[in-house]
């Protein structure tokens, strides 16, 4: 499942190509084709994202949708894409669609193909509104506050490795930096939240704002230091369809960058947990 960096990436790339023009919008499945109707031809105003959440806000829609004093984003396209979905960029002329494509939104000049998403729903904002009312603060929307995570965090027996990949805490944080945050800071996965410290929260919600603003700009995941890249150390780039460097996702069984020790593999909360329990001990 794609991480919220890669969401969030998604959202510049369909506001780059699609935003503040009318856009013809199908459904070559036919699962969408209602909604598709009724978007055809509106102007895409806006796109966001929260967590693994994106949200694409079309205007100028006619019935309740719209009206002449419109400001904003009358209706918004809800994509989740769990974990099959595929978003696809294309430029013109576009190819036929498959019957596989949920939703193409296509202009002059460009098109993309939604396929295999978990969700694709056309909302209105008071439902997109408790879309975000139940998700936790996300370290890449600049107004989201850390302090809602910590009230949370703070009272729980839940083990932090836990915490981190519960949605409705933290946003956006999937197994990859989830992983790596905890190694950066020598935390060991098992703690329950209520035993981190204030300070050790700071400095992983900080240390996730840098890393995951990174995996927007460079679309892949990098969490090694300077000082722990392949050219300082003098190692084998990682090998891995996720890409990027990193300290212990998907490392088990092989030697800890700074320690040299066994890089250990559990299953924690339905998913693979990794960590050097050597230099994770706080």
């Amino acid at each position: 499942m794609p991480e919220g960096h890669t969401i969030h990436r998604l959202a510049a790339d369909y506001r780059e190509r699609f935003g503040g023009r009318a856009v013809r919008v199908t459904s070559p499945q036919g699962k969408f084709t209602d909604a598709a109707a009724l978007l055809d031809g509106t102007v895409l105003e806006r796109t966001e994202a929260h967590g693994k959440h994106l949200f694409l806000g079309f205007g100028g829609l006619g019935g309740s949708g719209g009206s002449d004093a419109f400001d904003g984003p009358a209706e918004w396209v809800h994509i989740h894409l769990g974990l099959f979905g595929k978003v696809r960029f294309g430029h013109r002329p576009a190819p036929p669609p498959t019957d596989t494509v949920r939703l193409r939104l296509a202009n002059p000049e460009a098109y993309v193909d939604l396929r295999g998403p978990t969700t694709c729903a056309l909302i209105t904002d008071p439902e997109k509104a408790a879309i975000h009312d139940r998700l936790g603060p996300d370290p890449l929307r600049p107004d989201d506050d850390p302090e809602k995570a910590w009230r949370r965090i703070s009272r729980s027996r839940t083990t932090v490795a836990a915490l981190l990949m519960d949605q409705k805490v933290v946003a956006g944080v999937g197994n990859v930096y989830r992983a790596e945050v905890l190694f950066r800071h020598g935390i060991d996965p098992y703690r329950a939240g209520k035993d981190l410290s204030r300070a050790e929260w700071t400095a992983i919600w900080d240390d996730l704002v840098v890393l995951m603003r990174e995996g927007v700009r460079l679309n892949r995941i990098d969490t090694v230091r300077p000082e722990h890249t392949p050219e300082a150390m003098g190692r084998p780039p990682r090998v891995d369809d996720h890409g990027g460097e990193v300290y212990v996702y998907r490392r088990a069984n092989l030697p800890c960058h700074i320690c040299g020790n066994e890089i250990r593999t559990a299953d924690l909360a339905a998913r693979n947990l990794f960590w050097c329990p050597a230099c994770q001990t706080r």
